[in-house]
């Protein structure tokens, strides 16, 4: 599959094949929505807790006698049915992490890749780099390339101006190879690939 190559003004420079094992699968919604499942539970903080009837402050001793008050039986003032008591079965303190196996997360990143280029909505810059770190400038020529929400992804190295000017322009991320993932890729409208994060994550997902 050939795709031109642009410049950051919008200029085509080239043309480059990119490979049908990773931006030529057919599309996986199931796939994909697992991938993005994955992701968000395992970034949770799963730091929510309740206090249980262990936990509460509170006295120990039997509020009344068992028998002949006509009231129920009652053991604890710390028990759920009390103000300020227990809660039951709440949250406690875990990890939502679930597995998912390394061939099924690589061909969930292909995938999307994958998804982006059938769309339409993938774009091949030659580099991306800026001359200043100024937000003005890249944010002019961005909008020439007609980027309002895209994910633009690099080789390893970042150029250090091009990811400052990009830090303060809404809905635009920025990532080396290595941080490519699903979930980034989907929530942004267009992808866009430098020629060396397309040579980078080929190699790596062949």
């Amino acid at each position: 599959m050939k795709a031109t190559v642009k410049n950051l003004n919008n200029e085509a420079v080239g043309e480059i094949e990119l490979a049908d094992e990773v931006f030529g699968l057919p599309a996986r919604t199931d796939l994909l929505a697992r991938m993005v499942n994955w992701q968000l539970a395992k970034r949770r903080a799963g730091t929510h807790k309740t206090k249980g009837v262990s936990e509460i402050s509170g006295t120990g001793k039997k509020p009344y006698r068992q028998k002949g008050t006509g009231r129920a039986r009652q053991g604890s003032l710390r028990s759920p049915q009390f103000r300020g008591g227990a809660t039951i079965f709440g949250p406690v303190v875990r990890s939502h992490e679930h597995s998912l196996t390394k061939k099924v997360r690589k061909l969930a990143l292909k995938t999307a890749l994958s998804t982006k280029a059938a769309e339409g909505k993938l774009i091949v810059l030659d580099a991306a780099t800026a001359d200043t770190h100024k937000t003005k400038e890249l944010f002019a020529r961005l909008g020439a390339l007609g980027l309002t929400s895209a994910l633009i992804i690099d080789g390893a190295n970042l150029n250090e101006n091009f990811v400052k000017a990009a830090g303060n322009i809404p809905l635009i991320d920025v990532l080396p190879e290595q941080g490519a993932n699903v979930y980034d890729i989907l929530r942004r409208d267009t992808l866009v690939l430098t020629r060396n994060a397309v040579e980078q994550l080929e190699a790596r997902l062949k």
